[in-house]
């Protein structure tokens, strides 16, 4: 592994994978990038487009190419699989992505046994999941993007709820990247303060906000999502975003603090389940885990996400 922090790699060359790797380009977060579809050509034509504007990018090899091609990959990142359409929800695709996956992986882990994976196919705790549980991956080195992006979408709505940059908001959404989604509101900050005191002794607001606001903004970015999809039929470059983060997180071994989906080990009591918490990301994949106390509702929340995502598990064949 000689070539640390430089070589992507990019299962499926679709909406998600095709953005990925632009994204990834622009921010010259990789030196190489692999394209790898079902579809050479797709992969290919995609390669091309991107490659042509790289004269305005941090200079990078970006090409089409086959299994093999991941050879001494830092990262791979899992985009296989079907999309979710509207009204679909992430759940409804699990069993046949799940059965993508189970195929693509063995094919393969023997070229990039060392690579961190990145899991973007959806619904992301159960594919991560059946990653983990059918592959000799370490845990640790397998990675689903989670509420890395709900986390993203809640501070940026909490930020235009103050008037503030989103970056001195601090805010997760913790659980399932889906519908039994949790946000700790005891955990949220804005500009360093814990979010209840900033609410009643600094926010001009404090005397007209109230819960109903809170639920809105959870509402918000729970169904941000499915709004997007209803509107456009697809999301990508969010996500494209949240990925190209992670990656970045990895490659320059930031030891930085994101909300992804890994398998838990007793934290917050829970066991045998993928699902969002914070971890610590670094050159090698996870860290580890940060517990951050939860007030008993949330606690509570945060248990009755991890049975949603049991459910789905034990109706799938792994």
């Amino acid at each position: 592994m000689g070539n640390k922090g430089k070589k992507i790699v990019i299962l499926g060359a679709g909406n998600v994978g095709a953005s990925i790797a632009y994204t990834l380009t622009v921010q010259g977060v990789a030196s190489e990038i692999v394209l790898i579809d079902i579809n050479f050509n797709k992969a290919k034509g995609e390669a091309m487009d991107i490659i042509q504007g790289t004269a305005f990018c941090p200079p990078v090899n970006i090409y089409a190419g086959q299994y093999e091609n991941a050879k001494d990959a830092d990262i791979v990142i899992v985009t296989v699989g079907a999309a979710r359409k509207p009204g679909q929800s992430r759940i409804d695709l699990a069993q046949g992505n799940v059965n993508i996956v189970k195929q693509v992986m063995p094919q393969i882990i023997p070229y990039a046994p060392h690579a961190v994976y990145v899991v973007v196919s959806n619904p992301v705790d159960i594919i991560t999941y059946a990653i983990i549980k059918t592959t000799d991956l370490r845990p640790s080195q397998v990675i689903g993007s989670g509420t890395t992006l709900d986390s993203a979408r809640l501070r940026a709505r909490l930020a235009e709820h103050v008037g503030l940059n989103p970056k001195n908001v601090h805010a997760y959404v913790l659980g399932e990247h889906g519908d039994s989604s949790v946000i700790p509101w005891s955990l949220a900050t804005i500009g360093g303060i814990p979010m209840n005191t900033y609410c009643l002794e600094i926010c001009k607001e404090h005397n007209r906000c109230g819960k109903a606001e809170l639920r809105e903004i959870e509402e918000d970015v729970r169904t941000a999502g499915a709004k997007v999809i209803a509107n456009k039929g697809a999301t990508y470059y969010a996500i494209a975003l949240a990925v190209s983060r992670i990656c970045a997180c990895i490659i320059r071994d930031t030891g930085s603090v994101l909300t992804v989906s890994s398998l838990l080990s007793g934290q917050y009591g829970l066991s045998d389940v993928c699902l969002s918490i914070p971890y610590v990301i670094g050159a090698y994949g996870i860290s580890h885990s940060i517990v951050s106390p939860l007030t008993a509702p949330e606690q509570q929340q945060l248990e009755q996400s991890a049975a949603a995502l049991r459910d789905v598990l034990d109706s799938l064949e792994f």
